[in-house]
């Protein structure tokens, strides 16, 4: 829904709206049909959220996440978990210093604004478990020392959900620290022809290189403290809490979503609705974010999974079940 010629917006989202087009528009020079993936992934660094994108091999996943990186004019790094990666490699540890006999502090890839973790579940649980503050609370503590990370933090992470042989399972205070967890699949056949006849024509889709940053750090703050006054109506908060009670009550589901769910569905639901030039969400957005923010915090039975039904498959009946206010 975008705003109406008649309507005046409460909230000065101008520049919001005009930076974020900019970013949509050049994003779609590079990434041919993930419209829809870019513009879930920029709703999460709006709302101050990290991003879990999970697909199989070969369909973006990465260069997604790459892309929104080089749009944004932050200090960004890459980290490649591998089975033997440990906490001190994405942490950073203590160097001792011949010359000055102390030891010295040599940050860790973490330590930046946009990070990047390729194949998050590659690692162990005590390499995972290092992200756990910092993506929470952004800080990192080392030997009793607290170390805090810029406001602008931002983690995107991909997994395979294929290929299991040499992964660990993310625990579930892991999953909970990602605002969303987007289910990516393959492309429409129209988008293919476009991916085959950009390679033929020899035009490197993979090169994000050129692309110059759009907006700036404190652009994105700015953006986020503006989404804070987007206006929800009582009515709607209500329809927030009826989603998230109905994942505990439903016979399908273990365990139901937590409190921090609903937080989550609220600020996405803001910043989807900023993204597209209004001051107020509609149960539309909430039902856009509501799959993204609830697939990956809840449990499902044993016999809904022998029975072949998926989170997300639960979640959308879930979220179909629930009345929409008027």
């Amino acid at each position: 829904m975008e705003l109406s010629s008649s309507f005046e917006s409460r909230v000065e989202l101008t520049k919001l709206k005009e930076k974020t087009e900019v970013m949509r528009r050049v994003s779609g020079n590079i990434l041919v049909g993930q419209r829809k993936l870019f513009d879930m992934m920029l709703t999460a660094l709006l709302a101050d959220g990290h991003v879990l994108i999970e697909g199989v091999p070969g369909i973006a996943k990465t260069l997604a996440a790459k892309v929104l990186a080089r749009l944004v004019d932050a200090q960004f790094s890459r980290i490649q978990f591998t089975p033997d990666l440990m906490p001190s490699d994405v942490l950073g540890t203590s160097v001792f210093n011949l010359k000055k006999s102390e030891f010295e502090f040599k940050e860790g890839p973490l330590f930046a604004n946009v990070v990047l973790i390729d194949e998050i579940n590659r690692s162990p649980a005590k390499t995972q478990a290092a992200l756990f503050e910092v993506m929470e609370e952004r800080q990192i503590t080392i030997d009793g020392n607290t170390y805090p990370m810029h406001p602008l933090y931002f983690v995107l992470a991909t997994q395979n959900p294929i290929e299991q042989e040499g992964t660990y399972k993310l625990p579930e205070a892991q999953l909970d620290r990602f605002l969303f967890k987007l289910n990516l699949g393959y492309v429409g056949k129209s988008d293919e022809i476009e991916i085959l006849n950009r390679h033929h024509q020899n035009i490197n889709l993979a090169d994000v290189s050129s692309l110059k940053p759009v907006v700036s750090s404190e652009d994105i703050l700015g953006f986020r403290s503006k989404i804070k006054e987007v206006h929800v109506e009582k009515n709607i908060i209500e329809y927030i809490a009826s989603i998230v009670e109905e994942t505990r009550r439903n016979k399908s589901v273990y365990l139901g979503a937590s409190p921090r769910a609903g937080i989550a569905m609220l600020n996405g639901s803001k910043a989807f609705a900023a993204l597209h030039g209004r001051d107020f969400i509609t149960p539309d957005d909430v039902k856009v974010v509501a799959e993204p923010v609830l697939n990956h915090r809840i449990i499902l039975t044993p016999e809904s999974e022998m029975e072949g039904q998926t989170s997300r498959d639960v979640c959308n009946k879930i979220i179909d079940k629930i009345d929409v206010p008027r």
